[in-house]
């Protein structure tokens, strides 16, 4: 049975020194001469001003992890809706099973008050911040 795997193994080896390899190559011929010029920031060919490490709020990233799960939901719910006759009772039931953990989940969050961009005063709630140092 551990046969089957060592394929998975070889092809993980190989893959880790094809991206050290490549790494590696790429670390002796790249040239190494920064100037000022190129230590600024990019900023879409408009002049830069300020420093580039600014405080991101932490509420962007809560938001985007939920964005991420329930897009992942439509990715399983999708191929599910379009065999449902198919594949019987036991499929659906386990989808219900599937959406109602999201449910759950969502409303834990909604009811922690995560979603909501502006907290009220003095709800223990903390405006979080993320300095990037």
């Amino acid at each position: 049975m551990y046969l089957h795997f060592g394929a998975v193994l070889v092809f993980l080896l190989f893959s880790v020194a094809f991206v050290a390899i490549i790494y590696g190559i790429s670390a002796l011929f790249r040239p190494a001469n920064p100037s000022a010029e190129k230590l600024t920031t990019y900023e879409c060919g408009e002049i830069p001003f300020g420093g580039s490490w600014i405080q991101f709020n932490l509420r962007y990233y809560l938001i985007a992890l939920v964005f991420l799960i329930f897009e992942v939901e439509v990715v399983f719910l999708y191929p599910w809706a379009v065999v449902l006759r198919t594949i019987g009772a036991f499929a659906f039931w386990e989808m219900i099973v599937f959406l109602a953990i999201l449910l759950v989940g969502f409303a834990y969050v909604w009811r922690k008050g995560d979603l909501s961009w502006f907290t009220p005063s003095g709800s223990g709630h903390t405006d979080a911040t993320f300095s990037g140092k």
